[in-house]
């Protein structure tokens, strides 16, 4: 079965049993539900009222556009073009680390120069992973909720 991908993300949040108990309680106020509480250890139940409509709820539903699936592909798109970015940039910071390595073997004398360098390359390694693994991060969650 496929869910929406905003269904999706809140099926999985820590806190749905606090959300769907809170959009209960809205029903309940808007009249369209009423709320039973059993004197046996206290268990709730939520019955429909006569003004709940299910045609009134249908035509809202369809007036709102859906294009989730668009802006989903757009997001998906971006992040992968981010993610080849910066691991073209990572590839190119590592090029640059190693030939502060290989110019320090070959000068040692030179290393008061090179180390700032070496040592703004790594930082910038490390930087750039970091965004790396973000994206990915992201990316695995994503794909996560659309297997929902």
């Amino acid at each position: 079965m496929k869910f929406d991908p905003l269904v999706a993300q809140i099926i999985v949040a820590p806190n749905f049993d606090n959300f769907t108990y809170a959009e209960l309680i809205k029903l309940v106020k808007k009249g369209w539900l009423k709320k039973m509480v059993s004197n046996k250890k206290g268990f709730t139940r939520f019955n429909k009222t006569e003004s709940f409509n299910v045609e009134v709820i249908t035509q809202l539903a369809s007036a709102i556009p859906i294009g989730t699936t668009e802006k989903a592909d757009d997001k998906h798109a971006l992040l992968l073009s981010k993610l080849n970015h910066y691991k073209a940039e990572l590839l190119l910071n590592m090029g640059e680390s190693e030939a502060y390595k290989e110019l320090y073997l070959e000068s040692p004398e030179l290393v008061d120069e090179l180390q700032p360098q070496y040592n703004k390359a790594r930082d910038n390694n490390t930087r750039i992973l970091g965004k790396i693994r973000a994206i990915e991060g992201l990316m695995k969650q994503n794909e996560a909720l659309e297997k929902i």
